[in-house]
């Protein structure tokens, strides 16, 4: 029988490894453990067809000790309490990791957006916004994209929030369109952050680009900007997927054209001069960089023995589970967890909150170079973490987070 896979559990015990590292104070970690606060609601809207459907939705306050919640909105038909929960204590950690002042919150609606017309989708992120409306606020809690959301839902949160607030407050959601408060830079944030975890780590083992092969799991957002900054730097992309299936060329793949490619069909597979390839079998190719950038519980203890990958740059929360990881480890893959490696979209919707609270927007080169500086150097405080407590960089990464919010907590006290 399969082990039912639960994130929350999952997170809980990522942390209590580091915790146990450092000697953490029991008191902290009884603290940090759970969330603080978790909203469930009932989401009632009027189909198409003139039927009224009730979706599920939830909304996760994990520890604000070191400033407001901040953390996206997910649509999807798999999304669990236990899940959001896991997610934004994640948001808590990277936050910390990164140096920026927010803690960690998500949110979820159970629902498939691809089977809903955009007024379906409209009526269902007005009535969301409605149910949370005490919840969130620019102060509170900064929601943010997250699976199958994107600035047009943000859009309409910040309109729904400023009906009933009866002020135009551009701040209370990230991930905005420019036109109404959005930031430069911010559709391709993860995907740069996520490039800049690889360059620095190359650097770190000492390999040059122009010598290193790169598999990327996940072809969404983050998936095709991480291949394409990749590209740039000259690492070879052998592979790549979605969800209908995979492309493998031992020779390399010109990210662009995949883009463009799937932009023309809706996928990846059937790109010419590719192979086709599962999910599954592209996690197992021989390569220096493996970025799994879809979902989470993608490496597990089933196939963390056939992975061939050097490196793994988590561009997804939660890819890896505690007992892959264990594999993984004793073959010395190195792992650059999810906290650190796909922190670049918190970085810039962080620049575009303080942006629009300041009313004083910045150039997209400026954004960039403040990008790779905090990236940089929140990979470099990870690597000192880990060769201080010899341990790996997970757990590394998650010693730097927890000092950092348990400090807050114990200051406010």
């Amino acid at each position: 029988m399969k082990k039912t896979f639960n994130p929350f559990l999952m997170a809980q015990e990522q942390f209590l490894k580091a915790a146990k590292k450092m000697n953490l104070d029991e008191n902290i970690i009884n603290i940090l453990k759970e969330p603080q606060e978790a909203l469930e609601v009932s989401i009632p809207i009027k189909t198409d067809s003139g039927k009224v459907k009730v979706f599920k939705g939830y909304r996760v306050h994990h520890n604000n000790a070191r400033g407001p919640y901040k953390g996206g909105i997910r649509y999807h038909p798999n999304v669990t309490l236990e899940e959001v929960k896991a997610l934004a204590m994640w948001m808590t950690w990277k936050c910390a990791v990164v140096g920026i002042p927010f803690g960690g919150a998500k949110g979820g609606v159970v629902c498939n957006p691809k089977q809903m017309s955009r007024r379906e989708k409209e009526a269902l992120t007005r009535e969301y916004t409605r149910r949370m409306i005490n919840f969130i606020g620019p102060l509170k809690d900064i929601p943010a994209p997250d699976v199958y959301t994107d600035s047009q839902v943000m859009a309409w949160i910040m309109d729904e929030y400023n009906k009933y607030t009866g002020n135009t407050t551009l701040g209370v959601v990230t991930g905005k369109p420019l036109a109404i408060g959005g930031s430069e830079g911010r559709h391709a944030s993860t995907g740069k952050g996520l490039t800049v975890v690889v360059q620095e780590a190359l650097k770190y083992l000492e390999m040059k680009p122009e010598n290193t092969t790169a598999v990327i799991q996940g072809y969404g957002n983050l998936g095709h900007i991480a291949a394409e900054e990749m590209y740039k730097m000259g690492i070879k992309i052998i592979a790549v997927s979605d969800s209908k299936g995979g492309i493998y060329n031992p020779k390399g793949l010109n990210p662009l054209k995949v883009e463009s490619f799937k932009q023309k069909t809706g996928s990846v597979v059937g790109f010419p001069d590719a192979k086709k390839i599962t999910n599954e079998k592209l996690l197992q190719l021989k390569t220096d960089v493996l970025a799994p950038c879809a979902l989470e519980n993608v490496i597990t203890s089933e196939n963390a023995s056939k992975i061939k990958a050097k490196i793994i740059a988590e561009g997804a929360n939660g890819p890896t589970t505690p007992e892959a990881e264990k594999i993984l480890l004793k073959k010395n893959v190195l792992i650059f967890p999810d906290i650190l490696a796909n922190a670049g979209g918190v970085v810039v919707s962080y620049f575009e909150w303080v942006q629009d609270m300041q009313g004083y927007f910045w150039e997209l080169d400026e954004i960039h170079a403040k990008l790779d500086k905090i990236m940089t150097k929140a990979f470099w405080n990870v690597v000192d973490m880990a060769e201080k407590h010899k341990t790996d960089f997970r757990t590394a990464a998650y010693i730097f987070a927890i000092q950092k919010v348990a400090e807050a907590i114990e200051k406010r006290e």
